[in-house]
């Protein structure tokens, strides 16, 4: 696909740019209706045909759980390995339109490498997170920052505090996600790893504050995110911050998206995937 629409459909879903200015922009660029509804059709995600772990999974226990955030109940999907064992414990968070299937997926794909699982919903404070993803978009831009924030550091300790919890714990996230990852190893000193996934980096003169392991993944195509990588590995390497910083060249903003063939990398997102998981075993236990 022609790179100038995948940076287009990224303009779209990270930019206050319309649906309608999106599609009249595509269908120049594509040189045409039919051939940019062609190309929709393999950007915008499909959840059902991408599914990697089923729901029913008969290894795993999953559970809607709440916990109190800041002036609201905050609600998630928590999925454990079945059996007694405590474990170690990880945060997964979304993209920029909410707690959707794609995300609960990769919750259970936390699990199913053996470690109690929690994807947060952010929106849940806001009545959940919708099934039409542009109003999704539009919620989380509506957000309080720092009461999201304080959201996501009260799972950590709501995980903390659960009986089948070793104590350790983990973040994984995505674009929105990614940089929200960012924030809370600069928040959480009790982090003890944080993967982030093309997310916006945190200010250089907070990196000082980070205690976790970092573990950072971004797509070579990628150049607003990647805008920020200087400073932000200059300020790691200045203050002494553990962490692993890779650069995936070919793949595009979202490449470990499964649910979005355009965007989708296969080899960079099992090697990503690889890389994360190694850090959650030598953290997490």
């Amino acid at each position: 696909m022609d790179q100038r629409i995948i940076d287009l459909f990224d303009e779209y879903t990270h930019a206050p740019l319309s649906r309608k200015d999106f599609m009249e922009r595509l269908v120049k660029l594509a040189g045409g209706t039919a051939l940019a509804f062609s190309a929709l059709s393999v950007l915008e995600p499909g959840y059902a045909a991408a599914a990697t772990v089923v729901p029913e999974d008969d290894n795993l226990e999953t559970e809607e759980v709440s916990w109190p955030g800041d002036g609201a109940t905050v609600r998630g999907y928590l999925v454990n390995p079945k059996g007694k064992k405590k474990r170690g414990a990880v945060v997964v968070i979304h993209e920029n339109r909410g707690l959707t299937p794609h995300i609960k997926d990769v919750t259970r794909r936390v699990a199913q490498a053996g470690y109690l699982a929690l994807g947060v919903d952010a929106l849940s404070v806001v009545g959940g997170t919708p099934a039409d993803e542009d109003e999704g978009r539009k919620l989380i831009g509506q957000l309080d920052p720092l009461k999201n924030l304080n959201n996501y550091l009260a799972a950590l300790t709501y995980l903390r505090g659960r009986p089948d919890c070793n104590g350790r714990t983990g973040a994984v996230g995505f674009c929105w996600g990614g940089g929200l990852v960012n924030q809370l190893a600069v928040h959480d000193p009790k982090l003890n790893a944080g993967v982030a996934y093309y997310g916006a980096q945190p200010k250089a003169e907070d990196v000082p504050k980070i205690k976790a392991a970092l573990l950072l993944h971004y797509g070579g195509l990628d150049t607003r995110i990647n805008a920020g990588i200087p400073a932000y590995e200059a300020a790691l390497k200045a203050a002494g911050t553990k962490y692993e910083l890779y650069v995936y060249e070919g793949a595009n903003h979202a490449f470990n998206n499964d649910t979005s063939p355009a965007r989708y990398n296969a080899e960079a997102a099992k090697l990503a995937w690889d890389r994360t998981l190694k850090l959650f075993k030598e953290k997490l236990g």
